[in-house]
């Protein structure tokens, strides 16, 4: 399987590009990235054998199968439909879109050009949630409510490797994207009630960088996010499931009870590495022929749900 990474050199580029490295028969054939300098010394460094500064270029080549987007947020529904509609199987990191009405033109694209296409919903493959679901799917767990922090100090426009940013993050569309699909993920239920409030917006970026939201399930199960750029303190997101059988907090790849005893995950899957285990998702995907875990179609309620809190700030 060949494949090309985009937006290569940034934070979530270079996590790919060591995930894929751990995969068998996968190999990048190119990246992209908008510096010519920086992406050319980065296949230098890596050993591949085609890098440029333009998408277009990238997916006309025979040698690419597929293409992961770790690009800039805004560029990820345009870039989305141009992958498939040059026959590429694409994974569109996380968000796929910042908009509804975006989200939704990648899914019609996939039903209509056939070809694999996935959302980063990374929290499906953390083996800390895999743990959880896979208790939730045996009858053992069943949520009663997820409480869950998502907390940055990021008042200037950084990335996750201290660079600065040529786009900005938003805690609604990028950081609770993650929260709303796993709580909808792991109840097996689209959210009946939804609602979000959130604080000033930052005079230079334009974003609100203090979000509180709320959601329920039909069933009746219940999650609180809390998301801040303002936090100075311990930075991530941390999770408690409250559940009818335990209390468990997940921290990234690290699950433990309510007590704080650490939880055994080994043989949950192949590697405790949440990207590495997106990216062999995808691939899997694509050879067996059949739709992934965390699909463009399938990830589509959690942003309906988005779509709904932003609607409900205005109210």
């Amino acid at each position: 399987m060949r494949v090309c990474v985009a937006g290569a050199y940034g934070a979530f580029g270079i996590k790919h590009l060591d995930a894929l490295a751990a995969i068998d028969d996968v190999e990048v054939t190119s990246v992209m990235g908008p510096t010519k300098a920086k992406i050319e010394a980065l296949a230098a460094e890596r050993g591949i054998g085609h890098a440029a500064t333009s998408l277009e270029e990238c997916i006309a080549r025979d040698d690419v199968d597929a293409v992961i987007l770790a690009t800039p947020t805004q560029l990820h529904a345009d870039q989305g439909v141009a992958c498939m509609e040059a026959g590429k199987h694409v994974l569109i990191e996380i968000p796929m879109a910042d908009t509804l009405e975006d989200s939704r033109r990648l899914v019609e694209k996939q039903k209509e050009t056939g070809v694999v296409a996935m959302a980063g919903q990374v929290r499906r493959f953390n083996p800390s949630h895999q743990w959880i679901h896979n208790k939730i799917v045996a009858g053992e767990l069943k949520i009663q409510q997820m409480d869950v922090q998502t907390y940055f100090f990021r008042r200037s426009n950084m990335n996750a490797k201290g660079e600065p940013r040529s786009w900005t993050d938003h805690l609604l569309w990028h950081h609770a994207c993650h929260t709303v699909d796993l709580f909808q993920y792991q109840t097996g239920e689209t959210c009946s009630e939804a609602f979000g409030l959130q604080g000033p917006h930052h005079p230079e970026l334009g974003i609100a960088m203090d979000m509180s939201i709320g959601m329920k399930v039909p069933s009746g199960a219940i999650c609180t996010l809390s998301l801040s750029f303002n936090n100075d303190g311990p930075l991530g997101t941390f999770f408690r499931y409250i559940c009818d059988n335990g209390t468990y907090i997940a921290r990234y790849d690290d699950l433990f009870d309510g007590n704080e005893n650490p939880i055994d995950l080994s043989g949950v899957a192949v590697s405790n590495n949440g990207i590495e285990l997106i990216d062999r998702e995808f691939f899997a995907a694509i050879r067996e022929g059949r739709t992934p875990n965390g699909s463009v179609a399938e990830t589509l309620a959690a942003m309906e749900t988005l779509d709904r809190i932003e609607k409900s700030f205005a109210s």
